[in-house]
């Protein structure tokens, strides 16, 4: 069945490799940012709770390919950001991570503010009245307990940043959809291939979920 399969021409795990490597870096990348913008979207200063809600709202409803086409043709190409390097196509992987972030951690935003609402409003009092700033009793008491309550749900935004990896195609990134591209128009095994590339994503997000699932149970707060 994949008799067509010829890994001196393909490089199958190279190309998985590299989604592999879009994940975890926008992944921490996205973590770290949405953070931050959960951060200023619970903040007591308005103007940077009007920026967190702006970004917000503004990436979470810009197509993901958009945002990826103008990273590379915006920034890439027209404003000249190399992204700290020489080679087109590692500034081509490191603007696609760009795009993966800005996308991303609008996700990653909403479901941590989902948690930090479900910490009692009376502990952060408690915090403040002990004398915390806003920012030590985020860090310390507040964002702890949200971590814990939303990993499921940032389970879930992984596994979609995993699978919209292959938007990156558009932008010549060699990971595994623009690999599936290249074979579909080389090849004439369409079901076969599409059936490869589908286990090969299997493979990748079934483990992710399982085990971020029963980590969720694990450090679920018990209220």
């Amino acid at each position: 069945m994949f008799d067509f399969l010829d890994l001196e021409q393909y490089d199958l795990f190279g190309a998985f490799w590299t989604t592999v490597q879009l994940t975890v870096y926008s992944a921490i990348g996205s973590l770290i940012w949405g953070t931050i913008l959960a951060g200023m979207r619970v903040s007591p200063v308005p103007i940077m709770r009007a920026f967190g809600t702006a970004y917000v709202h503004l990436f979470r409803n810009t197509p993901l390919t958009l945002i990826i086409v103008f990273c590379s043709l915006g920034l890439g190409q027209t404003l000249g950001m190399t992204m700290f390097s020489d080679e087109l196509d590692t500034t081509g992987f490191r603007l696609a991570v760009l795009g993966f972030i800005a996308y991303t951690s609008t996700f990653v935003c909403e479901a941590l503010r989902s948690g930090i609402n479900t910490v009692p409003v009376g502990q952060a009092e408690a915090a403040r009245a002990l004398g915390l700033s806003f920012g030590q009793v985020l860090r310390i008491v507040v964002l702890p307990q949200a971590f814990r309550s939303v990993v499921a749900p940032l389970a879930n935004v992984l596994i979609a940043l995993t699978k919209n990896t292959t938007v990156a195609a558009a932008i010549g990134v060699a990971e595994a959809a623009a690999l599936m591209r290249t074979m579909i128009e080389n090849e004439a095994n369409l079901i076969p291939i599409a059936l490869l590339f589908a286990l090969g994503f299997i493979i990748l997000t079934l483990p992710t979920g399982l085990f971020l699932g029963w980590l969720a149970k694990r450090v679920a707060v018990k209220r």
